[in-house]
């Protein structure tokens, strides 16, 4: 018999491909193969397909397809996004903001502009992980070019407070980005209810394939292009169209669109069973919930077992859930997550601490199972704690 996989909870990190998503690729894996660029036949139905694919994706965020750059990914889109003003604001200043829970896409850009004489502030966050307008307000100078704060945050999914922030920052002249790679797809985002000047998107989070992606520019925004080549992409992305994925990117974006409000429901109603699950089977005082209880992405529980060392339940239940540690724990110390020190989160807590996340193929019966596989673990580990 085959081995069974195991139960995966890990959604966050990436998903599969969805059955509508593999039936628009496959024409272009197939048989369309043409250049965008060319003007023959060939071209014009790639070409196409790729305008095609960027009217689904404006559309999933409330936009017009021509404020649409395709990129290779979230990472290259908060590159670009980053970059881009960095170089083509420089007559106002030189100065960043960004917070201290962002992803290493976003903090690694901010990190290499420091050391080209850019001035960069991170700000703290609250026990929740959420940046405080106030903060923001009082970091804000004259020579602030842009403010880069994720929409929600990858390990313990708490949203920000997108659209006070960004207020902010137009007030005080500077552009505002939100690396969105977790929301879109799981929650309603829309550009202009959120404020944003740029928005990235990446592909392999919402059931579309891995290595695209997009960023969404307000118009009249000015960006700098960082890689050089021909002119596509509104001359801000050279290099040929990668049309496959581009098809697989639309056709996801046009499934979260059409169900949203049903996708959501069901991970948020999956997340709670997990929750409630996993509370019931274990003795109180002895689970810690990982970001704001309320204001956070439907689909993700960051909990914390107190006593338990996080590397050592993942590989307890490896073989039959997938997830991901918060912590690592080694001989002589524990690394803990940048999310989890900026939030505070004691380290009795955070060296326990699992990310589970749901998605849309994720069935009432795989979290039951879940429940049993995770709480069997943890009573093993800890038989006298956890009985």
């Amino acid at each position: 018999m085959p081995k069974l996989q195991p139960i995966y909870l890990d959604y966050n990190a990436t998903t599969p491909l969805s059955p509508a998503v593999i039936r628009a690729m496959r024409p272009f894996l197939e048989e369309h193969f043409g250049n965008p660029s060319s003007s023959h036949p060939y071209g014009r139905t790639a070409k196409d397909a790729v305008e095609t694919a960027r009217k689904q994706v404006a559309a999933l965020i409330g936009t017009e397809p021509e404020d649409i750059i395709f990129t290779s990914g979230g990472t290259e889109s908060n590159n670009l996004a980053i970059q881009g003003v960095a170089r083509a604001n420089l007559h106002q200043g030189k100065h960043i903001i960004t917070s201290a829970v962002e992803h290493p896409a976003v903090t690694e850009v901010c990190a290499f502009l420091r050391s080209q004489g850019y001035r960069i502030t991170t700000l703290p966050v609250d026990g929740y992980g959420q940046v405080s307008p106030q903060h923001l307000a009082e970091a804000l100078t004259p020579e602030t070019l842009l403010v880069s704060i994720m929409h929600a945050n990858n390990e313990v999914g708490t949203l920000q407070p997108i659209s006070a922030l960004a207020q902010l920052a137009h007030q005080a002249g500077a552009l505002f980005h939100t690396d969105a790679a977790q929301s879109v797809g799981k929650l309603p985002v829309n550009v202009d209810d959120l404020g944003v000047d740029l928005l990235s998107i990446a592909g392999h989070k919402l059931y579309a394939p891995k290595g695209v992606g997009a960023l969404y520019i307000r118009k009249g925004v000015q960006l700098n292009k960082i890689t050089f080549g021909a002119s596509q992409e509104g001359n801000l992305r050279p290099g040929t169209e990668n049309v496959l994925e581009i098809v697989g990117l639309g056709a996801a974006a046009q499934e979260a669109h059409q169900s949203l409000a049903a996708r959501t429901l069901h991970l948020k109603t999956l997340r709670e069973r997990l929750h409630t699950g996993l509370t019931q089977a274990l003795p109180s005082g002895l689970l810690r919930l990982n970001g704001h209880p309320e204001q956070r992405l439907p689909n993700t529980l960051n909990i914390s077992f107190l006593h338990i060392e996080a590397n050592v339940l993942l590989e307890e239940i490896s073989a039959g859930v997938a997830a991901s540690a918060g912590a690592a724990c080694h001989a002589d110390h524990v690394e803990v997550s940048s999310v989890l020190k900026a939030m505070n989160v004691p380290l009795a807590w955070a060296k326990g601490a699992l990310r589970f996340s749901v998605g849309s193929m994720t069935r009432p019966e795989d979290i039951d199972q879940a429940v049993e596989i995770i709480s069997a673990a943890v009573r093993r580990i800890d038989p006298t704690r956890y009985n």
